[in-house]
């Protein structure tokens, strides 16, 4: 038997009905969870299969719940398709929040799985049997988006000490759960593929995506003529995730290419002051400046020149 083929791991999978969305999440202790667990389509539903993965389940599942078949049905197939059963574990979700599961004989111990309206939570090779309940715990009480629950999970998870081999990749993936919907519109598509703390750096790029999605918002708003709007958005994404110095340079840039109103000049100045002057590129920067003016992105002539001016005299 091959050790690729066990992913013995904890995992949830979710709606959010109010946000129209749908997830999961994941830890383990092998590389790469990411590329096998969740298995999520919008508008249709999310399958994990772990512990002695058979591949063939999620395209399985995904194919019957594209046909309405409910998940315990769907499961039930499973179980009966495989004489390896007794060793697998699997949670099938549909996109209204209908979610089955399975967990063999087989499984190496502590092992289990719940589910309940919208989520879907199954453990095994557990340090601890109080793995599934803690997980349930997080994902009811956290306040937040459905990522933030969907790793508030994990966080529980492994507070319980987790898988009895320690941690080494994790995963959330967080897509609009409706039917054609892209990839790129993803709210989370995270992977840590090999790390001492997978949870914690999961946690660290969530905030960070989390800040960018903020910041695309504002974009939207500057777009539609809400301009103080956007600033305050943009403003509050950098706040939450000062290290991404994208975030703060592109406003400085809208601000002053575009100048809606006295001052905007200086605002752009001190998104620059607090966000991109101090990186150790910050000359590089200041050269992207001039070609983003000579390329035609920046539209008015003079003003990467009268920016760094601003910059400079304003302290």
């Amino acid at each position: 038997m091959k050790g690729s083929e066990w992913y013995s791991t904890y995992s949830i999978i979710a709606v959010d009905r109010e946000a129209k969305e749908i997830g999961g999440a994941v830890q383990t202790h092998q590389i790469c969870v990411g590329a096998i667990i969740p298995t999520v389509e919008p508008g249709v539903g999310a399958v994990c299969s772990q512990s002695m993965v058979n591949f063939t389940w999620p395209d399985t599942a995904l194919a019957m719940l594209r046909q309405e078949i409910p998940p315990a049905d769907i499961i039930a197939a499973l179980i009966a398709s495989d004489a390896g059963e007794h060793r697998r574990q699997a949670a099938v979700m549909n996109a209204a929040g209908t979610g089955a599961a399975h967990s063999g004989s087989g499984c190496i111990q502590e092992f289990g799985h719940e589910t309940g309206d919208g989520w879907c939570i199954q453990a095994n090779m557990m340090t601890r049997p109080t793995v599934v309940d803690a997980m349930k715990k997080a994902f009811l009480t956290t306040a937040g988006d459905l990522g933030e629950r969907l790793l508030a999970a994990l966080q529980a998870a492994q507070a319980e000490d987790g898988d009895i081999r320690g941690m080494q990749s994790a995963a959330l993936l967080v897509l609009p759960n409706e039917k054609g919907a892209p990839r790129w519109k993803a709210a989370y598509d995270l992977r840590v593929d090999e790390s001492d703390n997978p949870i914690a750096e999961l946690s660290r790029l969530r905030r960070l995506r989390k800040a960018g999605s903020v910041s695309d918002r504002a974009e939207e708003l500057w777009e539609s003529g809400e301009h103080r709007g956007a600033v305050e958005l943009w403003r509050a994404a950098c706040e939450a995730a000062p290290e991404l110095e994208e975030l703060a340079f592109w406003p400085a840039v809208t601000l002053a290419s575009e100048r809606p109103w006295d001052g905007a000049m200086s605002e752009a100045a001190d998104f620059l002051r607090r966000g991109v002057t101090a990186d150790r590129r910050w000359p590089e920067w200041k050269d992207l400046l001039h070609r983003l003016e000579t390329c035609g992105i920046i539209r008015r002539p003079g003003t990467a020149r009268e920016l760094l001016a601003e910059l400079e005299g304003g302290g």
